[in-house]
């Protein structure tokens, strides 16, 4: 019962990780060298060997793995899944671009007022309110979604593990007086017998 209960948990996470562990393993080197890529030129910015003026788009990009990096760890390369995911290689580009404007303090956009990571290029508030506030809801309501699938299927393993061998003779004789197939006086007889 228990080792029923263990395989499905392990297929059900493996199953659960395994399209992202694919994509993630695709992109590893991809983000690895963005990242390094953005920390050269964060060096160079911050030795004022480069200024906002000399900065491209791609740079800001790098920028933005890099910062990304920091924050995030690890999962740099699932957030970027998900990302791309979500908006496609497009978007997710953009929202590098603008964390690398904001994060390197070449955004001026956001000194007039407008408190926004993606405020600009046509994508609204994505941050503040799409993947902030509503970002964390959704996120918080799929694991929640995830651990009920694995307690609910550890339960059903469980319960299913339970056979015929589990069970004593005179409970499958009970339930067979209980479904109709003997009567009282068989039931009385068999009782008798298995005591």
């Amino acid at each position: 019962m228990k080792k029923n209960a263990i395989i499905g948990i392990i297929v059900l996470f493996t199953l659960l990780l395994l399209p992202t562990r694919s994509i993630v393993s695709a992109q590893d080197n991809h983000t690895a060298r963005e990242e390094a890529e953005g920390k050269e030129i964060w060096n160079k910015f911050q030795a004022k060997q480069l200024e906002c003026k000399d900065l491209t788009n791609d740079d800001y990009a790098a920028l933005g793995e890099y910062f990304m990096g920091q924050m995030a760890g690890p999962s740099h390369e699932v957030m970027n899944n998900m990302m791309v995911r979500m908006m496609g290689e497009g978007g997710e580009k953009q929202m590098h671009i603008a964390l690398g404007k904001r994060s390197s303090g070449c955004d001026t956009r956001t000194k007039g007022g407008e408190n926004s990571m993606m405020g600009y290029g046509g994508w609204g508030n994505m941050m503040g309110w799409g993947f902030g506030i509503l970002g964390w809801f959704f996120m918080i309501i799929f694991w929640v979604l995830i651990i009920l699938g694995v307690v609910a299927l550890i339960r059903y393993l469980a319960h299913s593990g339970q056979s015929k061998e589990d069970k004593t003779p005179l409970d499958i004789l009970k339930e067979r007086y209980a479904r109709g197939e003997i009567n009282k006086k068989e039931f009385e007889e068999k009782k008798k017998e298995l005591s």
